[in-house]
């Protein structure tokens, strides 16, 4: 079964994060990790505080190829790097466990990343190979993401994952609502009431197949 670690990383110890090092209040946090060829890009949200020294700091750095601005909000910046994952020792580490990166923010001088890992074995061989490089890694929470009988939709049936998927993509859930229940049961070929009853049951299902499972995982 699967696993997801929440892990503590001294910024210090693996290649991206001295490139992507950050100072005071200032925080980096990683959007997605995009493979081209050989090559991974990362995105990351730079908040405005590191901005001013953060590109010039970056482009010095003698793994980084390239960094442009991708897109600007309102007290942070998407920037792109083009680097080589496999010269970061913890990005090798995590190739070598097959394991997938969720999330990863950094602030000030640690890293936070939260990975799945297929079982408990390739977190193992992933924490090896760390100490092996000397590097630190803090493990501060292991879950298990949904229950074994969740099966490929965490639970719910193929008419309750329809309707909660055309639900939320129409914007029944948004405020203003975008779509009434009426034309949302027309789409789905079924009464008003049977809409918001399977919309109810799918709620409760997700919940339980996924967020009731990681606090029952946590409380053992």
């Amino acid at each position: 079964m699967s696993v997801i670690a929440d892990l503590r990383v001294p910024a210090r110890d693996f290649t991206l994060g001295e490139i992507l090092s950050v100072h005071g209040e200032a925080t980096v946090t990683l959007e997605t990790m995009v493979p081209v060829g050989e090559r991974t890009v990362p995105l990351f949200w730079v908040t405005d505080e590191a901005r001013p020294t953060f590109e010039r700091e970056v482009r010095e750095h003698e793994t980084v190829e390239s960094i442009h601005q991708v897109e600007v909000e309102e007290g942070k910046s998407l920037y792109a790097i083009e680097w080589s994952a496999t010269g970061d020792s913890l990005f090798s580490a995590l190739l070598d466990a097959d394991a997938s990166l969720l999330h990863a923010t950094a602030a000030s001088e640690f890293w936070q990343f939260q990975v799945r890992f297929q079982d408990h074995s390739d977190l193992a061989a992933f924490k090896r190979r760390c100490d092996e490089v000397d590097i630190t890694v803090e493990v501060n929470r292991l879950y298990n993401p949904t229950r074994p009988d969740s099966g490929p939709h965490y639970g719910l049936t193929e008419p309750q994952r329809e309707a909660l998927v055309a639900a939320v993509r129409e914007g029944y859930y948004a405020i203003p609502r975008r779509i009434s229940t009426k034309v949302l049961a027309e789409e789905l070929d079924i009464s008003d009431q049977a809409t918001t009853e399977r919309l109810r049951r799918a709620i409760i299902t997700l919940v339980e197949h996924t967020l009731l499972a990681v606090e029952e995982e946590v409380d053992r």
